[in-house]
C-alpha cells in the first residue's frame, strides 16, 4: 500500500521534477568549469530558472527546510528564495551553514537569506571564527550583504567588524580571503566615514608580511581609492546633506 504523501513533500517531488526538467549537462559543466561550483547533486539549472520557480512557489518556510534536506544543489538554492527570514533560527542557520560545500550556495544563502535575519551579526562574530572554510567564507558574506543592504545599521558595528576582517585576512584559502575582501570593500562603500576607515584596514593589510593579508589589502584599495567609488561617495554625502537642511 503506497504512503499518501503530505503536501509539503508534494511540493517537493513537484519542485525536483520541474528542476531536472530545466536542467542541462551544459549548465552543470559550466557551473564546474567556469564557476567552480563542484556540487555532488546537480541538475544544472541557471540562477534565473531558479528565481522564477521561487517566484511560483512563494514563501514557505516547511517547504524550505524539505528542500534543503534533499541535498540537492538547486533545491538549496531555491530554499534561499523562498524561506521566509523572520521564521529562520540560529539553530537552522548553523545547520545549513555545515553543509555549505561550495561557493555559490554558500554566498546565496548568505546575500538572499542570511543578511535578513534577526541572528546575522552574530553568526557574522560567531563564524569568523570557524576552521572550516564556507562556514567562515559565509561569515564574511554574510557581513558583505549586511554593509550592502542594511540601511538602518550605523556605522558602530561596520567599524567593530573591520577587526574581524583583519584578522581573518590571513587565511589563505581562496574562498575565505576573496570573501573578506568583499566584506571589506562593501563596508568601505556605504560612507565617507567607513571608506576612510576600510582604506585604513587595506593598508595596514596590504603593508603586512603575510601574503594573504597583503592580497586582501591590495584588491580592496583597488576599489576602495579609485576615482569611481569616491565621487560616488560625494554624490551621495551631498544629496544626504541636502535631504538633511531641507527637514530641519
Amino acid at each position: 500500500m503506497t504512503a499518501t504523501l503530505s503536501p509539503t513533500e508534494t511540493r517537493v517531488r513537484e519542485a525536483l521534477t520541474w528542476l531536472e526538467r530545466h536542467g542541462s549537462k551544459r549548465q552543470r559543466d559550466d557551473m564546474a568549469e567556469r564557476y567552480a561550483i563542484h556540487a555532488p547533486k546537480a541538475f544544472g539549472v541557471s540562477v534565473g530558472e531558479i528565481q522564477r520557480l521561487a517566484k511560483r512557489l512563494g514563501r514557505d518556510h516547511e517547504l524550505a527546510a524539505a528542500l534543503w534536506e534533499t541535498g540537492w544543489y538547486e533545491a538549496r538554492m531555491l530554499s534561499a528564495y523562498i524561506e521566509e527570514p523572520e521564521r529562520v533560527t540560529a539553530a537552522q542557520m548553523d545547520r545549513w551553514a555545515r553543509d555549505f560545500d561550495n561557493w555559490g550556495i554558500c554566498d546565496t544563502q548568505s546575500f538572499v537569506l542570511f543578511g535578513r535575519t534577526r541572528h546575522a551579526w552574530r553568526k557574522v562574530e560567531l563564524w569568523s571564527r570557524r576552521r572550516d572554510e564556507f562556514v567562515k567564507r559565509a561569515a564574511f558574506a554574510t557581513l558583505a550583504t549586511l554593509a550592502l543592504r542594511d540601511k538602518s545599521a550605523g556605522d558602530e558595528p561596520f567599524l567593530r567588524s573591520l577587526r574581524l576582517v583583519e584578522r581573518a585576512a590571513t587565511d589563505e584559502r581562496n574562498f575565505v580571503r576573496k570573501g573578506v575582501s568583499w566584506a571589506l570593500r562593501a563596508i568601505g562603500e556605504r560612507n565617507t566615514k567607513l571608506n576612510a576607515a576600510a582604506i585604513e584596514t587595506a593598508r595596514r593589510l596590504a603593508e603586512s608580511d603575510d601574503a594573504a593579508a597583503r592580497w586582501v589589502g591590495k584588491d580592496a584599495l583597488k576599489q576602495l581609492a579609485s576615482p569611481a567609488v569616491r565621487r560616488r561617495l560625494a554624490a551621495r554625502n551631498a544629496k544626504s546633506e541636502g535631504q538633511s537642511r531641507v527637514r530641519s
